[in-house]
Parts: structure tokens; sequence; C-alpha cells
């Protein structure tokens, strides 16, 4: 049997539209108030723990986008980009804190606009004093991991967009079984979606079984 490969699944870009919102209802809002043009505070720190969707939001706002877990020195970010997104704030080598300094005098300077985010609020990062000083002179907003029965509520949600039939039983079985980050689960759904389609089986709990044993994320 070919094996079927999650990271091969087209997945939707991150919007704000199809970001789970759950308990983030006000973080949500103000960032929209945030992007709306004649906004001008410089700055929007969003912090949280992993899997409550920073990373999601900041590639939905249409910035240049840099993640220091991959560029800790922020080398790759455009110097003279508005507005900019910096990810993993906590990930930051001493060269990208530089570059994060610069880089807020600039906007703030030029009347641009920054996002932010981290694990912890500003105050708690392991960073330079005066950069920390002017993460935490914006906008700072912290988002909540959604609780199971809201990720359960948004994968069915998703499943019936798609057409498909997921029972409670069928969930169950999924939340057991598979990671609980809903890009994970999204992804999950695209593939039995596509297993389903592609062996003209209705989803099972047996179809579930074959899914989860050839995915390489649970």
């Amino acid at each position: 049997m070919r094996q079927l490969t999650l990271d091969l699944q087209p997945a939707a870009p991150p919007t704000l539209e199809n970001y789970v919102t759950g308990s983030n209802g006000e973080a949500l809002t103000a960032l929209a108030a945030w992007l709306a043009p004649g906004n001008r505070e410089p700055l929007f720190f969003l912090c949280g723990e992993s899997g409550a969707g920073k990373s999601h939001l900041l590639q939905a706002c249409a910035a240049a986008y840099g993640d220091a877990h991959r560029d800790p020195d922020l080398a790759s970010l455009p110097a003279t980009a508005d507005p900019c997104a910096v990810d993993h704030l906590e990930a930051l080598g001493d060269g990208g804190q530089i570059v994060l300094f610069n880089l807020i005098n600039r906007l703030r300077a030029d009347g641009g606009r920054l996002l932010l985010a981290a694990r912890t609020p500003p105050r708690l990062l392991e960073l330079r004093e005066d950069l920390r000083t002017r993460l935490g002179s914006g906008l700072v907003y912290r988002l909540r991991s959604l609780s199971d029965a809201e990720k359960r509520a948004a994968l069915a949600e998703q499943a019936r967009e798609r057409g498909l039939d997921l029972t409670p039983t069928l969930l169950d079985y999924l939340f057991a079984r598979a990671p609980r980050d809903m890009r994970s689960l999204a992804q999950l759904l695209l593939a039995i979606d596509r297993f389903s389609l592609e062996h003209k089986r209705p989803i099972t709990l047996p179809l579930l079984r074959e899914v989860l044993q050839t995915s390489p994320h649970t």
C-alpha cells in the first residue's frame, strides 16, 4: 500500500478567517483593528504557549515574516519592509537582537508597524534590557490554547465543510491517537478525506486505523 504522507497534503494558507478563535476573541479583534489602515500603533505583541496559534496569526497578516527559530540573527528579514512580523523571539541570537532593536527604532521613526510573538510576555524574555523595554511598550495580548472540546468542535466543523461525516465515536478515536495541535489535526482530516475518496470507502474505524498507521505524524 502506498504510504500516505501528511506533509504532502495541501493546506490552506493561514488567514484571520481560518484561525480557530476559541477564547482568543479579544486578541483577534484587537489584531484586526491594529491591522486596519490608519492605525499607527507601532508594536503588537502576542504571547502564549506552543499551539496557541501565534505563528498562524503572524503569517496571516501579509507582513514580511522572520522566524528566529530558523534564523536567530534575522539575516533574511528585509531591512526596509513594513509591516514586519518576527516570530519566536525567545530564540533570537545576539545579532538578531541588534537587528530587532534597530528595526523597532526605524519603524517608529517612519511610522511603520511590527508584529511580534514569543512564548512569554516581553518582561520575561531573556533578551537585552533595552530591547525588552521597547517590546513591552506596545500592545501585548496573551493567546490561550484551545481546549480539547474546542478542538473537537473545530475539527467537526471542518469535516462538515468538506462534506465528511465524523461521528462522535470517530472523533473519540482520532483524539485518542492523533497529535492535538490544530494544524496536525487539520492535515489529518485532509488525509482522511483523500484516502476515503481514492479508495471509494466511507469513513469508518477501520479506515481511520489505516490512515493513522501510514501517517508519520502519529
